[in-house]
This record gives C-alpha cells, structure tokens and sequence, in this order.
C-alpha cells in the first residue's frame, strides 16, 4: 500500500512538473495577493504587523482554490480517473496520494514562501515561525477538503465557482486558527492550543477525507 501512495505522488509531481505553468500561475497569485495589499493600505509598519497572518492565510486559500481544478480534471478528461475506479487498489489510498502531491506542489511551496513575506510585514521571528508552522499544518488541510470540492464538481461546467462555494465554508476553521496562532504569537500568548488543533485538523481531514472523495468521484463518473 506504501508502494501504491509513493506511485501515485511521483505520478502527480512528474505530471506537474510536465504542467508548470498551472503550479507557478498559483504561485504567482499568491505573491500577487500578498504583495498588493501593502501598496494599497501604506507603509505603516505597525498596521502592516496586524494585518500580515490574515492577508498571507486568506492568500493561500484562495491560491488552494484556484489550483483545486488540476486534482481530478486531467485523469478524468483522458480516462484515467476510470482505470482508478477499476483498480484493485483502494481508492481512497490513490486519492490520499493525490491530495499529497497537490500539496506538495501547492501548499509546501506557499509555506516556504511565507518566511519571505514575514520580513515584508516587518514580523519578528518568532511570528514568521508561526505563520510558517502554521501554513505548514494548515494547508493539507485545504488540499484535502478542496479535493472533496474537486471531486464533486468533476465535470461539470462552470465547476470551479462551485467547487469554491462549497469548500470556503469548510476552510473557514483552519484560515481562523491558522491566522489566530500568528496574532497570539505577536501577543505573546502561547500558541500551542492554535497549532495542536491545527494539526488535529490535518489528522481527521487525512483519514475521514479520502472516503468522502471516493464517493463523490464514483458518483460524478458515473
């Protein structure tokens, strides 16, 4: 079963790395959004601190959303996602390794990103470690529940606003603590309940995620 997951992330990645432009057009977002906000609201250092865990999170939730379409569209536009279906090996694993090479070229890099824009919110360090930490529990998370989004949405047109309706009410928990640890770090409040129920989330979306993905993907090929 090891062998079936590490497959299906070494699949994903070569696929991804063949299709840059679609991992470093979310990437671009993502610098984008984030870059754009200070030369809208001032150089004021004090309001750029209070503000910098929100504006970072909520960029990297909508970079999440908008690369959701790539989990599933591919595999099931050339029959592939079929050929999963019929496969004597547990869907739910393939689709956990899916999730996992999603992340891999979506969340890890937006997570390494964030200790850039750390110093251009004029965080300390402890509050970029936290921002980093907390992306890094927190974006499997947006990975995982987008992919019940992608797979529901499989499809159908116009599948992508969709997908954003019915995952953003999901995401909302993790963008909360998420961007909750930061300013309880700036605080000096411990952050340990923030980033223990981050990673809580990231446990229940791994095992509870791959089933609900299965459903949805038999039920929008079928």
């Amino acid at each position: 079963m090891l062998s079936v997951f590490l497959q299906v992330i070494r699949r994903d990645l070569l696929l991804a790395m063949r299709q840059k432009s679609d991992v470093l057009n979310t990437l671009f977002f993502f610098a984008v959004v984030v870059t754009m906000v200070p030369l809208g609201i001032g150089p004021e250092p004090a309001l750029l601190r209070d503000i910098a865990a929100g504006v970072v999170w909520v960029a990297a939730l909508l970079a999440a959303i908008l690369s959701l379409p790539r989990l599933f569209a591919n595999d099931y536009a050339d029959g592939t996602l079929e050929q999963m279906l019929l496969s004597a090996e547990p869907l739910s694993l393939i689709v956990l390794g899916k999730a996992a090479a999603h992340w891999i070229t979506t969340g890890l890099p937006l997570t390494v990103m964030a200790v850039a824009f750390g110093v251009v919110f004029d965080l300390d360090t402890l509050a970029t470690a936290v921002l980093v930490v907390s992306l890094f529990l927190g974006t499997p998370v947006l990975s995982l529940i987008g992919s019940i989004g992608a797979a529901l949405t499989l499809g159908l047109r116009g599948g992508g606003v969709l997908t954003s309706l019915l995952v953003l009410p999901l995401y909302i928990p993790v963008l909360i603590f998420g961007a909750g640890a930061v300013g309880a770090a700036a605080s000096g409040v411990s952050v340990t309940a923030y980033l223990l129920l981050l990673g809580a989330f990231a446990l229940s979306a791994a095992v509870l995620t791959p089933w609900a993905v299965t459903i949805a993907l038999r039920i929008s090929v079928e």
